[in-house]
């Protein structure tokens, strides 16, 4: 058993590894805006020239993925309610694989570089515009979350000044999107990847050389209640249960991995559909690797403060701040270690949240109203664009500081948002005879839906009977001398989103408004998708004829382990493709060097009128 320590500051040395992160950040970027006669085109800008690798993308996917957000909420969420986290390994499997097999065929068919491209040619221009909007609204306030939520935490544990890290962490993603692009951002995740699991790693190994083994890490957990991996309660109103998980985690990240511009812009960008769905596969690896070490953390905090629970003990403000409180008190200072591991878990989700804002600017709201632009000042408005966003991401930052109790309902509505809009695109990719009046009309009413429960569950949250929180003790503290951590700038993020007033609780709260959150996602795709079937069906949806290509078909799936010639021409015979070889086969990019393919697919759907 350890007593709670002091709290640290940032010295010399601390400052000199977390600058090194972000100099090794900007120095990448100078490298690629010069590489290769730099960003000529907007397609080098945002699509890294469509000729990228599996290995590099797939670690850039798992970079965006694990956010500062994960890098000190995961350990803190199974501290407090158990190892039954890691059963998102089985989410995340299905998730890889859905994606792979049913939404990336069809957008890497179609060579699009935004995602909500896709909505207009398969339905029509209102709901790609709809689409747009709803990604840069969300993910612009996701991201400026992102950025002062992990800077606020370390700020109040490490000394770190907040917003000389909010700036920094701003203007370096913004410095090195602008200049050079996707493949900037791709690989500064490849080295902050790297730089998150070794920050976990060197906590996993002090941790189990100061615990005298892993096995006494285990007995502890084990004897604490924390190895729960297996909880059967069909019941949705639990939070954590191997079914919410699965099915209702397997929808809330498929809204993420296979609809979500800022990681579908990532895989489309490789040279070949095999490397793309590599890439995919290539990065379900990294999940579980970044899962792992997480779960593995949270435990390590359970066996160290068993007896001692520097939340409740009130030596630290909030949960999401004891993977930086772990890190001073077992290394004895040296907290550069976790603000850089968990900081290269934040400029990679923000720069892919820049480099995607920007792709969608450009190619939903520039390119389709001004034509006559050159490629060389799209790739400027490219860049500016970029800049612009990352301006407004440290905005949103500090608008995310004096937003108090807001916060946590700002995040929610980021979580309805991803269900309806992956129900959208499931509509249009599984169902032919889906048209556009069912496509809008299932979009409202799952957003509807989503919106009631997600409002209902901020306004009255679950009970402790729906959210199982395990035993933490301060038995062994010795109370008269501890503090409550104060600081003047704010709430830091775990607090903000338990931050609610009491209410009288209707009959609906402890039902309807206390589903677990991970079917909030689900509730939305499903509403969707149901909704807009039946109104298709009563709209004549039957009677429109529909460019298979648009839609997902039985020679997409598993694809890439089919080489013959004879279901090679089978496949051009039967989707009516444009003469150039299916990407599957170990060709370029469809959209890279022959745009003029999409030119002809626009001219075909304008003569169409059932498209």
């Amino acid at each position: 058993m350890r007593t709670p320590r002091t709290i640290g500051y940032f010295h010399a040395w601390d400052y000199v590894v977390f600058a090194a992160m972000l100099l090794i950040s900007a120095i990448i970027g100078i490298y690629y805006a010069f590489a290769g006669g730099g960003q000529k085109t907007s397609s080098d800008f945002l699509m890294g020239g469509r000729r990228m690798t599996a290995l590099p993308v797939a670690l850039s996917l798992t970079a965006s993925f694990m956010s500062a957000v994960t890098v000190l909420g995961t350990p803190s969420e199974v501290y407090r309610f158990g190892a039954i986290f890691s059963i998102f390994s089985i989410a995340y499997t299905l998730v890889v694989i859905l994606s792979a097999e049913i939404f990336l065929p069809v957008f890497y068919r179609l060579g699009i570089t935004s995602t909500y491209e896709y909505l207009e040619l398969r339905f029509n221009k209102y709901l790609r515009l709809c689409g747009t909007i709803l990604f840069t609204i969300q993910t612009t306030l996701y991201t400026g979350i992102v950025i002062y939520a992990p800077a606020l935490a370390l700020n109040q544990v490490t000394g770190l000044d907040l917003w000389g890290a909010v700036l920094a962490t701003g203007v370096i993603c913004t410095f090195y999107c602008t200049l050079g692009g996707l493949k900037a951002v791709v690989w500064t995740d490849v080295i902050q990847v790297g730089i998150m699991v070794a920050g976990f790693a060197s906590v996993i190994i002090r941790a189990v050389v100061i615990q005298e083994g892993i096995g006494n890490i285990v007995n502890d957990s084990y004897h604490g209640g924390r190895l729960n991996f297996w909880n059967f309660n069909p019941s949705p109103l639990q939070r954590h249960t191997f079914w919410t998980i699965v099915i209702g985690g397997t929808f809330t990240w498929m809204g993420i991995y296979g609809v979500n511009q800022s990681q579908v812009q990532r895989y489309i960008s490789c040279k070949t559909r095999f490397q793309a769905k590599l890439s995919l596969y290539i990065n379900l690896v990294g999940l579980w690797v970044i899962l792992t070490c997480a779960v593995l953390c949270g435990l390590v905090l359970y066996s160290i403060y068993k007896d001692c629970d520097p939340w409740t003990s009130k030596k630290i403000s909030a949960p999401d701040q004891l993977m930086p409180y772990l890190v001073l008190d077992i290394f004895d200072g040296m907290p550069g270690l976790v603000v850089a591991s968990a900081y290269s878990g934040t400029l990679s989700t923000v720069s892919s949240s820049i480099n995607a804002l920007a792709a969608v600017t450009v190619e939903d709201f520039i390119r389709p109203h001004f034509r006559s632009l050159s490629e060389k000042k799209l790739s400027w408005l490219s860049m500016g664009m970029s800049l612009f966003y990352g301006i407004v991401c440290i905005a949103m930052a500090a608008l995310a500081s004096v937003m108090g109790a807001l916060l946590q309902a700002a995040l929610s509505i980021f979580g309805m948002i991803g269900g309806p809009l992956l129900g959208l695109f499931t509509l249009g990719i599984l169902f032919s005879f889906a048209n556009e009046v069912g496509a809008f009309v299932g979009l409202i009413s799952g957003f509807i839906i989503t919106l009631w429960v997600g409002i209902g569950a901020q306004t009255y949250p679950p009970l402790p009977t729906r959210t199982n929180p395990l035993t933490l003790s301060t038995a062994m503290c010795n109370i008269s001398n501890f503090s409550a951590l104060t600081s003047p700038t704010g709430t830091p993020l775990t607090t903000l989103l338990h931050t609610t007033t009491k209410h009288t609780r209707p009959a609906i709260a402890d039902n309807w408004y206390s589903v677990s959150y991970l079917y909030l996602s689900t509730l939305g795709t499903l509403f969707t998708v149901a909704v807009g079937v039946l109104v298709s069906l009563l709209t004549g949806g039957l009677k429109q004829k529909i460019d298979r290509k648009f839609l997902l078909n039985k020679e997409d799936f598993m694809s890439n382990f089919s080489w013959t010639k004879a279901e090679i021409q089978e496949r051009v015979k039967v989707l009516n493709w444009k003469p150039f070889t299916p990407a599957s086969e170990g060709t370029n990019n469809p959209a890279f060097g022959q745009m003029e393919m999409k030119d002809s697919d626009n001219k075909d759907k304008d003569d169409d009128p059932h498209i």
